[in-house]
């Protein structure tokens, strides 16, 4: 596959970034703001109400993971109050995650003309930009790039998390740029009403910063010339991103998830994790018949998420392999309510007791934990980890019966019991 090559740091082998129709069209050309402004050339002001109208017509969404739409988020801070904030989070802290990282090395002028312009319509003079403390390689590219940017009225500030899979959740990164500890905590005002200090925070991460960028540029007609009628423009995938042989990929909307795994030098016909670790199994005749659409993947019950999508090896077992992710879930968690302190230790313990084979117990064991744990935490993790571990119920009975009667149908073998 054609495409520029990166390594961040972090990363087992080389992460490949293929040569996209927007975002990522020059990234052969190299991230200098030279060579950016031959693909995309410095993007007209646009006032906030334009603003709003704009990303509303282009049916922006979010591309962190929730999905929310961006034109109201952009108008409920307006409409919050003045000495406005604007926060690019690339924290990015899921491992099979790395479009942020694939932005900021290979396009980083693309997320800092959209975060420009979010700015200049808040009349907001400092935008923050949130790295992840594990991947060396992309602060510096970012540190970089802010060097070659001409003076203007907006200026970037850098601030590097802590690190773990939590770091980049919304209130955990407002208490890293208010100097606390970069973990999660309790709010019950959205971060558009109140966020750093109490003010109005336009918070959202790096591909929407660079889709605000090319929507402007492009103007409504352009923008939605790829994509579906409902779901215009295009999104970014990180297949198999916590491995070798991951690749960040830039898809319109609307291409079959079995295109896009085939591109990738993925086996087709096998179940894939949407959405990443706070996702959902779609076992194979899913897979088979799903596009890159949060509406399709909706009605799946899987969701795109953050765009990660994660192929099952045909030699690993979905119990197991859930097993594992829980277990790392639990053990990056903020450990600051109930939920995850107890219940995600609790819930990881007995599905690593059916990944080696139990009783039927142990599975109505996992099913009333997650329903202890869901609705209760300080932040979505929980819920998050919950939604993984139903999705495997629900996606592979088989496999479940199978190890409560100890025998795993992957390898064909019994577990211990």
């Amino acid at each position: 596959m054609t495409g520029y090559l990166m390594a961040p740091a972090g990363y087992t082998g080389e992460l490949a970034v293929a040569v996209g129709p927007r975002l990522l069209t020059g990234i052969l050309a190299g991230p200098s703001l030279v060579n950016h402004r031959r693909s995309w050339p410095m993007p007209d002001g646009v006032d906030a109400a334009d603003l709003v109208r704009l990303t509303d017509r282009v049916r922006l969404l979010g591309r962190g993971g929730a999905g929310f739409p961006f034109n109201r988020k952009l108008a409920t801070a307006l409409g919050a109050g003045r000495r406005r904030t604007v926060v690019v989070n690339a924290a990015e802290g899921e491992p099979g995650s790395a479009k942020d990282s694939a932005l900021l090395v290979t396009a980083p002028h693309l997320v800092l003309d959209g975060a420009e312009i979010v700015a200049n319509a808040l009349e907001c003079p400092v935008v923050r930009i949130v790295v992840p403390a594990e991947r060396p390689a992309v602060e510096e590219a970012l540190r970089a790039a802010v060097d070659e940017r001409p003076g203007k009225p907006v200026s970037f500030e850098v601030l590097t998390t802590g690190g773990s899979f939590v770091s980049g959740q919304a209130r955990a990164v407002i208490e890293l740029a208010e100097g606390r500890p970069n973990l999660p905590v309790t709010s019950w005002a959205p971060e558009a009403v109140s966020g750093i200090r109490g003010r109005p925070t336009l918070l959202s991460n790096a591909e929407t910063y660079a889709q605000i960028a090319v929507a402007v540029t492009l103007g409504t007609e352009e923008h939605s010339r790829l994509g579906l009628p409902e779901e215009p423009g295009t999104t970014l995938l990180t297949i198999a991103g916590d491995g070798p042989g991951g690749v960040v990929l830039e898809v319109p909307f609307g291409v079959e998830l079995e295109r896009v795994l085939a591109y990738c030098g993925y086996a087709t016909g096998g179940p894939v994790l949407v959405g990443g670790y706070h996702g959902a199994w779609l076992p194979a005749e899913e897979v088979a018949r799903r596009r890159v659409s949060r509406a399709d993947l909706l009605d799946a019950g899987a969701s795109l998420g953050a765009g990660v999508l994660l192929p099952l090896d045909p030699a690993s077992c979905p119990v197991t392999v859930t097993a594992g992710i829980v277990e790392y879930l639990a053990g990056h968690s903020a450990k600051r309510c109930g939920p995850c302190r107890n219940g995600l230790p609790a819930l990881a313990e007995s599905l690593g007791m059916l990944s080696r084979g139990a009783s039927r117990s142990t599975s109505t064991r996992i099913k009333e934990l997650s329903a202890v744990v869901t609705g209760r935490g300080a932040c979505a993790h929980p819920d998050g980890t919950v939604r993984l571990v139903r999705s495997l119920f629900r996606s592979f009975p088989g496999e479940i019966a199978a190890h409560e009667s100890g025998r795993c149908t992957v390898s064909s073998q019994l577990v211990a019991m």
